[in-house]
Order: structure tokens, then C-alpha cells, then sequence
């Protein structure tokens, strides 16, 4: 009889999906406020009325299980009520990054077939030619209009767990990105793990500033609204908006990304802002300044979250570790997480020893189904019934990580492999330096060699040589850089996700010699 019910649970329309358990905590919580943005508040009774009439919306439309639905928009609160709709009826959402080239966004379209493009008023002029062999629903007075047609009633939940919701294009840094598929099974999950991970509280709000077609905010904002917190939509980093949510709300995880970080402070220094608390703050410490996050963490009376996850992963394997308020972090060791089985590999898949680099494979009910229409990178990623994430990593005596670097990153050098983030981290070392990106250029002695980006402080400025003396005491004579250039900050080539583009930085570095 046990083993009767668990089938028909599993195999049951709706139940412990997005869209139902969305649904139970809107009823739970109809009068608690859901969304706000821009001084205007949704409630979670409202938010369920505007998901119900866009279900009926979707259903009207001929939308079925399986559709491909397309999102272009900025942060707003119509982008995560779609997502919503779309989660009761089985259909996915492709997240589609409005700043994409035109050839980009045709090939993203084109890659999921739509059943029905969403486009914010202002973005449609951005479609690209090929989204007209497609019907276009535009986010705006159409958009209301099809939702005042409809009378609200609840809607019908025909999702299964492991149906798709989401698409998420991955930020690739060569070639065109690919659709990662996230599926009710994983989002569920990676709620739980925000919870148990970071502490965040039921009712702690979330901003959502960063783009809601990459994981950070749609991930963390649909967690929020399946415990019953307040989602703070921000379009883009706008530090006004961002310092005056700070001043006014319990946050749980406050995202903060390279690129914004010095920014944030400053604003956070010169307005002599209040914070009313917040749990966590960061990610990607990697890419952060050291004395930056010691700065951040002591004016937020925050941690910072060592993180280490991915679109496909969601915050594992490796996000745990947290730097305490206002220490200069001198290891970024990480701390694997609950919820997930790793192992470190050699290019023949077999276990490294410990304290020997490998590539990090992962097991996770976390982890994504997979990528769109991409059988063949599929079937290499999930040998063996592991993820391969593609990221080197060392195991230390007690446990902890040490993140080597990106495999496709590696520098192969007269023989040795060099690895970009360890000369990296030496010269973020020292806090004149804003940024850093170290790539390969090609070499007729060694056949590759590694050439450092590196930007400076405003009011600081540090000379070629400095930097090589710097390398120098730190690092072994095969690794240094050949070359330094010295770049403005914000001529750092960046995703939208605010990591530096390697692959523009060696473009460059061809073109100039």
C-alpha cells in the first residue's frame, strides 16, 4: 500500500509543485505583502488573483505541458507572476536576456520554439525579426486587458515535478549560450536550501535587483514567495532604491556582485546610511577585492557568502562558507553543502588523492535536467551520473575546498598548467587594486603565456614593475604574468552577472598585437 501511494504521488498533476505550493502559502498569507516596487505593494491575495487570470490567459491561448513560453523583460512584477502562470500549466520559461545582440536573441528564441513571446512595451522594438513567426503578447495595457477577461477563479495544476519551469541561458564565455533547464523538483529544493544554508527567516525579504533572467534573483525571489516573505524588484543596480530597501527591511541574503560592490560602499559611506539588518550579503568572494568585503561586511554588520554554485547547481556544491563582518578574508576556502554529493576527478574520471586538483562532479536534487535541445554536451556533462561542472578544485586536510580555477581557463605554459585565479588573488591582495582578469595569449617560446588586466583605485596608481615585484614574492617564476596592462574599471568587458568577460579581454589582446 506504501509503495501504491508514493507512485501516485509522484505521478501526481500539481502536487508539490511551484504552482501549488505558491498557491498554498498566497491563501496562507493573502494579506501579507508579496511584491513591492517602485511604492507600489501586491499582496500575496492579489499576486494569486493576477497569476490565476494569466493561467486562464495561457489556457485561452492554446498553451499545453511542454510549451516553450518567452520572457523579455527587465525586473518587474509582472516578470515573476508569469513565471507563476506558466508553473501551473507545465509550461517553461524561457528567461530571454534583453541585452543581447540581436543574433544572440534570435538564436534563444529560436532555440526553445515559443509558443507565446511575453515582451515588456518598451522591448519590443528589441525583438529580433525571426520572434515575428511567433504570436507576441506585450506586457502592458494588452497585457491587462487579457487579464481583465478573466474572473480569477483558481486555476487548474497540471505541472509534475520534474516538468521544466524555467530556462536559463547560461552566460557562456565563448559561443552562444546554452538553455539550462530548471525544473519544479530543483526550484523546490534550492528553496529549502536558502533556508537551511543561509538562515534566512519565513517572512525575511529578498531584492531582486540583479536580472531576473539569471538565477540569483529568480531563484531566490520565487524561494521568497513560496515561504511567504516580501520580494523587492529593483531594475538593475540602482543604488537609491537599493540603500533605501536596506534602510526599511529585514533582508536575508542581500546579493552583491563584482563590479558593484565599491560602488554600494561608497554610497553606503557618503549617505551614512542605516541598515535595518541583513542576514548574509556577497557571493563570488573570489572576484571581490579582500578589503572590499571586509569594508561591506562591517558597514552591513553582515557576513559575506564565500560562495561557490552555478545556474545549473543552484548554491551548491559549495556555498557555505561565510566571512565574518569586517575581516580581511586571507583564505576563500569554501565549505560544501547539505544536499549534495561531490567528488574531484582527473580527465580520466577517476578520484584525485587529496590535496590534488580535479574537476568537481556533483550529484543534487538541486541540480538542473539538463540542457535544451543539447544532447550531445548532456551526455558528456552527466557521465557516469555525475555533473561535471567544469571547475578545478583541491581538497584540504579538514575538508574544505580550494577553488584552482575554471578548467577551460588553464594556461598551459612551456608543460605547466597555471591556473588565471591563483595569480589573480595575489594581486587583489593588495588594495590599490580594484580588479583583476589574468588570460592567455599565445607565446613562441612557452606556447602560452599568461597577460594581467588590472585596474586600480581612483586615488591610488601603482606602475608595471610594482605589480611584477608583487608577483615576484608571491608566485613561482612560470607563472608570473609576461605583460601587465593597465585598464580603467569600467573597461572591464562584464554579464550581465558582473563577471569580466575573459574571452572580450583576448580578443583585445589579439587585436593590438
Amino acid at each position: 500500500m506504501a509503495t501504491e501511494f508514493s507512485t501516485q504521488i509522484a505521478a501526481g498533476s500539481g502536487i508539490g509543485t511551484v504552482g501549488a505550493l505558491f498557491e498554498a502559502c498566497a491563501e496562507l498569507h493573502a494579506s501579507r505583502p508579496a511584491i513591492e516596487h517602485r511604492g507600489r505593494r501586491v499582496t500575496y491575495g492579489e499576486l494569486l488573483d493576477r497569476v490565476r487570470r494569466l493561467t486562464s490567459v495561457l489556457i485561452a491561448r492554446g498553451m499545453q505541458r511542454g510549451d516553450r513560453l518567452g520572457l523579455l523583460s527587465r525586473n518587474r512584477p509582472e516578470y515573476l507572476e508569469i513565471e507563476l502562470a506558466a508553473a501551473n500549466l507545465g509550461i517553461i520559461t524561457a528567461c530571454l536576456n534583453w541585452r543581447l545582440s540581436e543574433r544572440e536573441l534570435t538564436y534563444c528564441i529560436e532555440l526553445v520554439s515559443p509558443k507565446l513571446i511575453l515582451v515588456e512595451a518598451d522591448l519590443a522594438a528589441n525583438l529580433p525579426s525571426a520572434a515575428k513567426a511567433y504570436p507576441i503578447l506585450e506586457i502592458g495595457p494588452q497585457y491587462e486587458s487579457e487579464l481583465a477577461l478573466q474572473d480569477g477563479r483558481a486555476s487548474p495544476r497540471i505541472a509534475q515535478l520534474e516538468d521544466g519551469l524555467v530556462i536559463l541561458y547560461t552566460s557562456g564565455t565563448t559561443g552562444l549560450p546554452k538553455g539550462a533547464v530548471i525544473s519544479h523538483r530543483a526550484m523546490v529544493m534550492r528553496a529549502l536550501v536558502f533556508s537551511s544554508e543561509l538562515g534566512i527567516a519565513p517572512h525575511d525579504t529578498f531584492v531582486a535587483w540583479t536580472p531576473l533572467f539569471h538565477m540569483a534573483s529568480t531563484d531566490h525571489a520565487l524561494a521568497t514567495l513560496l515561504r511567504g516573505g516580501t520580494v523587492i524588484v529593483i531594475d538593475g543596480f540602482q543604488l537609491e532604491p537599493l540603500l533605501t530597501t536596506v534602510s526599511q527591511h529585514d533582508i536575508g541574503w542581500l546579493v552583491l556582485i563584482p563590479g558593484m560592490v565599491e560602488a554600494f560602499v561608497d554610497g553606503l559611506k557618503t549617505q551614512h546610511s542605516k541598515v535595518k539588518g541583513v542576514r548574509v550579503c556577497g557571493a563570488m568572494a573570489d572576484l571581490v577585492p579582500p578589503h572590499t568585503i571586509a569594508e561591506v561586511t562591517e558597514l552591513l554588520r553582515a557576513p559575506y557568502l564565500n560562495s561557490f554554485g552555478s545556474t545549473e547547481t543552484g548554491l551548491p556544491p559549495a556555498t557555505r562558507a561565510l566571512i565574518p563582518p569586517g575581516k580581511v578574508p586571507t583564505s576563500l576556502s569554501k565549505r560544501q553543502n547539505a544536499f549534495c554529493e561531490i567528488k574531484l576527478v582527473d580527465t580520466s574520471d577517476n578520484e584525485v588523492a587529496p590535496g590534488e586538483p580535479g574537476e568537481l562532479a556533483i550529484r543534487s536534487p538541486t541540480l538542473f535536467s539538463g540542457y535544451w535541445q543539447a544532447d550531445e554536451t548532456n551526455a558528456r556533462d552527466f557521465r557516469g551520473g555525475w555533473f561535471h561542472m567544469g571547475d578545478v578544485f583541491r581538497r584540504n586536510p579538514d575538508g574544505s575546498l580550494d577553488f584552482i580555477d575554471r578548467a577551460k581557463y588553464m594556461i598551459k605554459s612551456g608543460g605547466e598548467n597555471i591556473y588565471p585565479a591563483e595569480i589573480e588573488r595575489v594581486l587583489l591582495s593588495d588594495d590599490r587594486i580594484t580588479e583583476v582578469a589574468v588570460v592567455r595569449a599565445a607565446d613562441a617560446r612557452w606556447g602560452e603565456a599568461p597577460v594581467a588586466f588590472v585596474a586600480c583605485r581612483d586615488d591610488a596608481a601603482m606602475t608595471e614593475a610594482e605589480l611584477a615585484e608583487l608577483c615576484r614574492r608571491e608566485l613561482a617564476g612560470y607563472k608570473r604574468p609576461r605583460e601587465f596592462r593597465l585598464i580603467a574599471f569600467a573597461e572591464f568587458p562584464r554579464s550581465t552577472s558582473g563577471k569580466v568577460q575573459r574571452h572580450e579581454l583576448e580578443r583585445r589582446l589579439k587585436a593590438s598585437t
